[in-house]
């Protein structure tokens, strides 16, 4: 069996944007990628919150200093210690001074005013929640018949051994949070209860 096929790849790293304007120079964004993405960002500026500080550090006639933190990791490591640092440093949606927006918009609801949340949880809960949401598409995309909710579950491996009928309960959530983004449309005329994707 060839090394690679046991090995997960270690080619993943953790990288930190920092605005060098500011003393200390601290992050604006942490990312996770391969090659050269942690470059890209410059390279080609976007219209989101990041983008918008690197153009302002760029029109101040600095330098965004791009700084690897961890190399050498696998994908699974890369995405834990990319969640963990989101978490500490905190998004500016959650009144830290992160420019990732992993936090939906719109979409947080008021909890309990007994109920403690420890900072960091949304943001590994909503990290998670767009894996979970690419994967799902990424599955509607590979099946043209559409796929079912019991589909999702099972092939994800989403399905609760928790007591009730509600077994495929967090597919269904996830199903029903893509057809609000638009990426996901239930098709009847495929089958009772089929999905498929909207995007290319």
């Amino acid at each position: 069996m060839e090394l690679e096929k046991i090995m997960p790849s270690r080619s993943y790293y953790v990288y930190a944007l920092k605005d060098p304007r500011k003393n200390p120079v601290l992050p604006f964004y942490i990312g996770k990628g391969t090659g050269t993405r942690a470059w890209d960002h410059t390279a080609s500026v976007d219209e989101t919150a990041k983008g918008r500080r690197i153009a302002e550090i760029v029109a101040s006639k600095h330098e965004v200093v791009t700084t690897i933190l961890a190399d050498e990791l696998t994908e699974v490591q890369a995405l834990k210690l990319e969640s963990e640092l989101i978490s500490s440093f905190g998004t500016e949606q959650t009144g830290g001074f992160l420019t990732n927006t992993v936090i939906p918009s719109g979409k947080t609801k008021a909890t309990r005013s007994d109920m403690k949340v420890p900072s960091g949880v949304r943001e590994k809960a909503s990290i998670g929640l767009t894996l979970l949401k690419d994967a799902v598409v990424e599955l509607a995309k590979a099946n043209p018949k559409g796929i079912t909710n019991a589909d999702t579950a099972k092939a994800l491996g989403l399905q609760s051994s928790y007591g009730g009928g509600a077994k495929d309960y967090l597919s269904y959530s996830i199903l029903g949070l893509l057809m609000d983004d638009g990426k996901i449309l239930r098709d009847e005329e495929l089958g009772r209860g089929r999905h498929v994707s909207l995007t290319k």
